[in-house]
């Protein structure tokens, strides 16, 4: 639990998963709510558990990838159960379901 504690990283992980590669600013947008500095950190943790792999690409200006690495793919598997039951949850206490 602790690879994946944090707010936003199974929303990272989810967006990573759903949407492929992305750059820094695409993933930003794509998270609703996350400061600059938090999902940096974030992205580190995960790159450090080797969970998201970090691409640098030696242009001017410099372009840096995000994307899943094989025990981030399997690390989604697994937490898809989970994911499910939490749109289960919000279907029954009849809250506003808001994908990410």
């Amino acid at each position: 639990m602790d690879v994946v504690s944090g707010k936003w990283k199974a929303l990272i992980l989810w967006e990573l998963h759903n949407n492929g590669t992305r750059r820094f600013g695409e993933l930003k947008r794509g998270l609703a709510g996350v400061s600059e500095k938090v999902l940096i950190q974030q992205l580190r943790e995960l790159e450090e558990d080797q969970i998201v792999h970090r691409e640098v690409y030696r242009e001017v200006p410099p372009k840096v990838e995000y994307s899943l690495t094989e025990h981030g793919v399997s690390l989604n598997a697994a937490l898809a159960p989970l994911g499910e039951w939490g749109r289960r949850r919000v279907t029954r206490i009849g809250a506003e379901w808001v994908p990410h």
